[in-house]
């Protein structure tokens, strides 16, 4: 299959998380999956996680329908749209009872995914062992732990890098060659950290009867992303994560193992740049971030307290209650910087409305000089270091969830909207105004 140079209107579509994760990516998939072929995950692991909310029949005769969540974590959101076909590919580590069990709960709550979900066979595999090692590893970093999710997303992508990782085709394809690099896999954990209660044997029973199952799921994941682009399919790829989390250019080492930026899309699915057309960056409208690590803007106050019950600020994943703070515009040019943002979706602007003024940090005042650029030498954001310059903003006080246009909100509410826009240079297309599936307002395109 030769490569061929695609229209812009057939390239695919990235949505990317701007800030450290949990901004609300996938309801913003959610909507755009009405109107694609493909919905396509590209990198990380069920380490992340997010809720959707759908009305669904209550199958009593009636015709009437009742909301419904449904939880994500490894599996793509364009599940929700029962026309969208959906993909995993070779750049996300998947857990293969963890796919199963999200998969038998959508199941179970009416979603028919029958012929619409497809793996890449050359995507790396996460096993129980992983994640036993992941909170091991935690233990033993003591009190420089990074924070992780202990889903075993690390040790798998460890495993990837050091060549010794076991791929989905070596499950489906030679179970008996899976069987001997499993056994060498596990034992070389054993000599690292002592033997931990885990039985091998038993494993690979289990995994013979998951590869059965996971077979009908598998493809060769260049081909079949190749294949729906050159075929004019329109094609989404959802991120995982976000860019503050990225394993180069995020707050390293409280960041992900995988490349949650724009250059994961390439070698998460297998395609060239060329490929990729619009790239949608989703923010908060303010930051948020779960774990250890820097956060210039984080408010240990009233704010924050605001900003974490008001906004549920909670891991879907973990349960674990996210830092909060203000919006980090440097943090923000940062991540526009590396992927290229062509329009953004803008997300609880809602949980601002009760604030009298509104902060964004336009810059960092570090060891007495200015400086507008995020820095890589994390010693650098210490809180004896770094002091965040702020631009104070008047609130708008009233609520805006039921505003339906753009126009509709209050002053205020598009003087902040429009401020973001003027700072970054790139238009806010989505406005999240609510918790609902419906509470996103499409803003009139406008050139900045």
């Amino acid at each position: 299959m030769a490569a061929q140079l695609l229209s812009d209107s057939n390239k695919a579509t990235v949505v990317l998380g701007s800030q450290w994760g949990d901004e609300g990516k996938g309801k913003l998939v959610d909507i755009l999956a009405a109107d694609i072929d493909i919905c396509a995950r590209f990198a990380g692991g069920n380490n992340a996680g997010h809720v959707i909310v759908v009305d669904m029949p209550t199958n009593d005769g009636t015709g009437a329908k009742k909301p419904v969540k449904f939880d994500f974590h490894l599996l793509p959101s364009g599940l929700i749209n029962p026309n969208c076909t959906n993909f995993i590919g070779n750049g996300v580590v998947l857990h293969v009872p963890g796919f199963f069990d999200e998969l038998d709960a959508l199941v179970k709550k009416g979603l028919n995914c029958d012929g619409r979900l497809f793996v890449s066979d050359r995507a790396h595999l996460v096993f129980d062992f992983h994640q036993i090692v992941d909170g091991l590893k935690e233990v033993e970093l003591g009190g420089s732990s990074i924070g992780t999710t202990k889903k075993g997303i690390g040790p798998a992508y460890s495993s990837k890098a050091s060549r010794s990782g076991l791929r989905v085709h070596h499950l489906i394809y030679d179970f008996a060659h899976f069987e001997t690099k499993f056994r060498k896999l596990v034992e070389g954990r054993f000599k690292r950290y002592g033997h931990f209660e885990y039985d091998t044997e038993k494993e690979i029973i289990r995994y013979k009867e998951l590869a059965d199952r996971l077979r009908p799921f598998v493809v060769d994941g260049v081909a079949f992303i190749h294949q729906a682009l050159l075929s004019n399919k329109r094609v989404l790829c959802e991120g995982a994560n976000a860019l503050m989390l990225d394993l180069d250019f995020g707050t390293y080492p409280f960041v992900t193992s995988s490349s949650t930026c724009i250059g994961g899309v390439c070698t998460g699915l297998g395609i060239p740049p060329r490929y990729i057309g619009e790239v949608i960056g989703v923010m908060k409208a303010y930051t948020t971030r779960v774990g250890a690590g820097p956060f210039v803007t984080e408010q240990l106050n009233e704010i924050g307290v605001h900003l974490q019950e008001v906004g549920a600020e909670y891991g879907v994943t973990t349960g674990r209650r996210r830092r909060c703070g203000w919006l980090d515009l440097v943090q923000m040019r940062y991540s526009h910087l590396i992927n290229g943002y062509t329009k953004f979706n803008l997300t609880k602007l809602d949980v601002l409305d009760q604030l009298k003024e509104i902060k964004v940090c336009t810059g960092y005042l570090t060891d007495g000089k200015l400086i507008t650029t995020f820095p890589s030498d994390l010693e650098q954001l210490s809180e004896s270091r770094t002091i965040p310059q702020y631009e104070t903003l008047p609130g708008w006080e009233t609520s805006i969830e039921k505003c339906k246009t753009y126009e509709e909100l209050p002053a205020n509410c598009r003087a902040y909207v429009e401020y973001i826009e003027k700072q970054l240079g790139v238009p806010i297309v989505w406005i999240g105004v609510g918790p609902g599936r419906d509470s996103m307002i499409k803003k009139p395109r406008t050139v900045v």
